[in-house]
């Protein structure tokens, strides 16, 4: 699997995609929610090659929820450059998620991701199209484009806890 680093990303829809990109960015935690029902307790914890475990992949996706808006409130703001993402992802790294309950961090998230996702409801269709510079990939990403990559980012966790879940059991 692509690292998240090595993803290229293209952005040249020209029609506004925000309804469909709202749908994938609410359905994120009923399939985190789906899948946890699937997954052996047992082996949520668990760390392949000193990488986030189980638990930590939902936590971390519940600890970039204000980076994201953050990011809207940048673009919405006129703002030349997107606030920077922590690359260390110190919170994570921090956080403790694993001696959490993956209910309890599936809850914080999905009540973080519902603020998003009410935010991005209420935009107006010019809101979709409006630009700033992403840091750390030093190009031009519009409303649209920022959540597009926030629905890969998500869809990259869901595979990489698929694949610890198919590795451990």
């Amino acid at each position: 699997m692509v690292t998240w680093f090595e993803r290229k990303f293209d952005y040249s829809a020209t029609q506004n995609l925000m309804p469909s990109i709202i749908e994938r960015l609410d359905g994120t935690p009923v399939r985190v929610r789906q899948k946890m029902e699937r997954i052996d307790p047992s082996i949520i914890t668990l760390q392949l090659n000193g990488k986030w475990s189980i638990l930590e992949q939902i936590g971390h996706l519940g600890d970039l929820e204000p980076l994201w808006l953050g990011r809207l409130d940048d673009i919405l703001n006129s703002e030349n450059i997107m606030r920077a993402a922590d690359l260390e992802n110190s919170l994570t790294n921090v956080a403790n998620h694993n001696s959490r309950s993956w209910q309890d961090l599936l809850e914080r998230f999905e009540s973080l991701r519902n603020i998003t996702v009410q935010r991005l409801q209420n935009l107006k269709e010019e809101d979709a199209f409006r630009t700033s510079l992403h840091p750390r990939l030093k190009t031009p990403m519009r409303t649209q484009d920022l959540f597009t990559f926030v629905a890969e980012h998500d869809d990259h966790h869901l595979a990489t806890m698929t694949a610890l879940a198919n590795k451990f059991q």
